[in-house]
C-alpha cells in the first residue's frame, strides 16, 4: 500500500492561512499588534501547507501475525491503525524508537485500499498495556 500527501489537507491548510489573518484583524486587538500577528499567521499557515504537500510518499507493508511490518523498507514496531470516521491514522515506532505518524485522508485512500487497510490491521495482534474497560 502506498501513502502520499493529501491534496485536501493542503487545501484546508491554505484556507486556514487565508482566514487566520482575517480572524486576527476582526478581533479587538490593537492594530499595531494585529497586523504583524496577521502576517505571521498567514506566513505560518502557508509554510504548514507547503511542508505537508512536500512530504515524500512512502510504501507501507502491514504484516500479519508476528512478522515485521515495514514502512519504506524500515521496520515499524508497535504499528497500530486508528480510525476516526473517514480518516485513518497509522502510528508506529521506527528503528530509532521515535514515534511516527501518517494520516490517510479520504482523497488518499480509495475504498478498495481502505478495505485492505482495515483487513490488514484486523489481522495483527494488537495488545494493550492497560485494560480497555473499568475493573
Amino acid at each position: 500500500m502506498a501513502w502520499r500527501p493529501s491534496r485536501l489537507l493542503s487545501a484546508i491548510l491554505v484556507a486556514f492561512a487565508l482566514l487566520a489573518p482575517l480572524a486576527v484583524l476582526a478581533s479587538e486587538m490593537p492594530r499595531a499588534a494585529a497586523w504583524p500577528l496577521a502576517l505571521a499567521a498567514f506566513v505560518s499557515g502557508l509554510f504548514n501547507a507547503y511542508r505537508e504537500a512536500g512530504r515524500p510518499a512512502c510504501d507501507i507493508v502491514i504484516a500479519a501475525g508476528d512478522a515485521a511490518s515495514t514502512i519504506d523498507g524500515r521496520i515499524a514496531r508497535d504499528l497500530i491503525v486508528i480510525w476516526r470516521g473517514p480518516l485513518a491514522f497509522l502510528r508506529w515506532r521506527d528503528e530509532d524508537d521515535r514515534i511516527r505518524r501518517l494520516a490517510f485522508w479520504p482523497d488518499t485512500l480509495p475504498a478498495g485500499q481502505r478495505r485492505e487497510l482495515r483487513l490488514a490491521a484486523a489481522g495483527q495482534e494488537i495488545t494493550r498495556s492497560r485494560a480497555s474497560v473499568a475493573p
